[in-house]
């Protein structure tokens, strides 16, 4: 075979990055960001409702009623993942869904569900912590390096 001719490599190179351009998504940065305020926002709210339901209608501390409402919004996020309804709403809203504990929670409960049919130790037991194994374990690791550096600042006096 004859090799290609300069022309031919930068004409296929230019039909090449047209195919790119046609089928790269094309994303509204400020769209984006109002979808993810909207989407964190109804967490937020529903957080909030918790808070105040706890509160005023159960007459929980507030210690006690902030922990009802992370467990609430933890099982109802992980209830929605399991209905396959929060990845759609973290298809929408972005980082507004991924960020709060709900994320996190899906982030956990998405892999076991998935995996759940490779059984209970290769599925679920290896599977589980993939998407939130790293958070975890850099969460884990900066808040050791922090105090670190506060106890070492402590002991010299820096802070």
């Amino acid at each position: 075979m004859a090799q290609e001719t300069m022309e031919q490599k930068e004409k296929k190179n230019q039909e090449y990055n047209e195919y790119v351009k046609q089928v790269t998504p094309t994303h509204s940065l400020p769209a984006n960001m109002l979808k993810a305020f909207i989407t964190g926002g109804i967490i937020c709210l529903i957080g909030q409702l918790f808070l105040n339901l706890a509160g005023d209608t159960f007459g929980l501390d507030k210690e006690t009623a902030g922990s009802w409402c992370s467990m609430l919004l933890v099982f109802l996020s992980v209830l929605l993942t399991g209905l396959n309804i929060y990845p759609s709403i973290a298809n929408w809203g972005g980082a507004g869904a991924l960020v709060p504990i709900t994320g996190f929670a899906n982030s956990v409960a998405a892999p076991a569900i998935e995996f759940q049919k490779e059984g209970q130790v290769f599925g679920i037991g290896c599977k589980i912590f993939t998407i939130a194994g790293p958070v975890i374990l850099y969460g884990i690791f900066t808040s050791w390096v922090l105090g670190l550096i506060y106890w070492i600042g402590m002991y010299f006096g820096w802070f």
